[in-house]
């Protein structure tokens, strides 16, 4: 019983002294992994744009790297994916910019892809119209450039503020792909 006793009292100290030696010895710093500032000026093209509607974020790529965050209104009722005209949702998928409009009624715009050929279907079983026109755009030209509408306002579309769509605006071009996620 002795024996078991010291055996016990010279392992709980050798926990002590391993603790105190772990506490007392130079720690190293984890990496900080080196990332680029999300939020500084976008320069150069871009060839991917990704969406999350839920974050109401937007993330320019290039070469598969993100190159600039964006904040985004989107439609009046953006959950789930657009399924006819005038539902206020935003739709969700892999698109492609396939237009762009410099005289657009919402500062500047580029236009989607959308309804593609799968959008068209399932809008005919519903026996609906799958609506069409989304574009990434500005704010409303009726506004002072600066100004910015508050919340979910578009009939669908992903709204920037006129500087950060005059921004991605120069650097999309069409053939850019855009891919938007729930």
């Amino acid at each position: 019983m002795k024996k078991l006793a010291r055996l016990f009292s010279a392992l709980s100290a050798l926990c002590l002294l391993a603790a105190a030696w772990a506490m007392l010895a130079p720690q190293r710093p984890a990496p900080v992994p080196r990332v680029p500032p999300l939020t500084a000026p976008l320069t150069g093209p871009v060839d991917h744009i990704v969406i999350h509607k839920s974050a109401r974020r937007m993330t320019a790529f290039r070469d598969d790297r993100p190159v600039k965050t964006y904040r985004i209104a989107l439609g009046f009722a953006p959950r789930g994916d657009k399924r006819q005209q005038g539902d206020g949702r935003t739709p969700e998928g892999r698109f492609t910019i396939n237009r762009v409009n410099p005289d657009s009624a919402y500062h500047l715009s580029l236009g989607l892809d959308y309804p593609r050929p799968q959008d068209r279907a399932r809008a005919a079983a519903l026996g609906v119209d799958p609506g069409g026109d989304i574009f990434i755009h500005g704010q409303p030209n009726v506004r002072p450039d600066g100004e910015v509408l508050p919340g979910d306002w578009t009939a669908g579309c992903i709204a920037l503020t006129d500087a950060e769509i005059r921004e991605l605006y120069a650097a999309a071009r069409i053939g850019t792909t855009v891919e938007i996620l729930p």
